[in-house]
């Protein structure tokens, strides 16, 4: 026995409602959690850098930070890199650092073959033990790149890969702050 066709479009639009209320929320708490406006402070941890030598992301305080998590076999990644290396290179000498932290999953050979072969600038972090992927707020998208201030403050979460004009101007007016 069947309920109504009314019955059944009522129950339908109720779970729509549901579902894009749900969306909306979900929408919202990102906008939240990734809008310039929203500053939390930036994890105390450190990276293990490929050479075995660590760094704390404490002892960069004072400079414009951008950690990168990616992967070698994330073409976003691959496809950002070139650009996140033209954005160190442009504001290095005006106090910008930037850590990559390759994935948990990523081979040690083949991150190290990729930073070798691109010759990359910045440093390039392990997270072998996905340690600072949960610091970070369980990170598991790649590329996921966080801005962090001269104050240890995260600026901005970005998902995918950043819109860099827009990028370029934040890193601006924050390596232009006091």
């Amino acid at each position: 026995m069947s309920l109504p066709a009314a019955v059944q479009k009522s129950s339908t639009r109720k779970r729509l409602l549901i579902a894009v209320a749900a969306m909306a929320l979900c929408g919202a708490a990102l906008f939240a959690y990734s809008s310039a406006g929203s500053r939390n402070a930036a994890p105390d941890v450190s990276f293990t850098k490929l050479d075995g030598q660590k760094l704390a992301l404490k002892d960069l305080r004072g400079k414009v930070v951008l950690v990168n998590f990616w992967a070698t076999d994330c073409t976003t990644c691959i496809g950002e890199m070139p650009k996140m290396i033209e954005t160190y290179n442009k504001y290095h000498a005006q106090g910008l650092e930037f850590v990559a932290v390759a994935m948990s999953y990523d081979p040690p050979s083949y991150v190290i073959n990729y930073t070798e072969t691109r010759k990359l600038p910045f440093k390039v972090a392990m997270d072998s033990d996905d340690k600072l992927a949960a610091a970070f707020g369980d990170v598991k998208l790649t590329p996921t790149t966080f801005l962090i201030d001269k104050n240890g403050k995260i600026i901005r979460r970005y998902v995918g890969e950043p819109e860099f004009g827009q990028l370029h101007a934040l890193l601006e007016k924050e390596l232009a702050a006091a």
